[in-house]
């Protein structure tokens, strides 16, 4: 799916964001979507969203596994 377009992305989703302190490394984060932030139908970085645990980036990943296994 693609990350870009809101339709793609539901609460309850596995999704992989990144966070703003991590946009220069790209470091992902893991989690399962609460809130979606952004109101575009597109958004050339990624939707913003909260996840359940309370941190907001933008998806970068859709088909997640998580390579930690959490």
């Amino acid at each position: 799916m693609d990350s870009q377009y809101r339709k793609n992305i539901y609460p309850g989703l596995e999704v992989a964001i990144i966070l703003k302190k991590d946009q220069r490394s790209g470091r992902l984060t893991y989690g399962i979507v609460q809130d979606i932030l952004t109101s575009a139908a597109f958004h050339s970085r990624g939707i913003k969203v909260r996840l359940e645990d309370g941190q907001v980036g933008r998806v970068a990943e859709t088909e997640v596994v998580d390579p930690e296994g959490e």
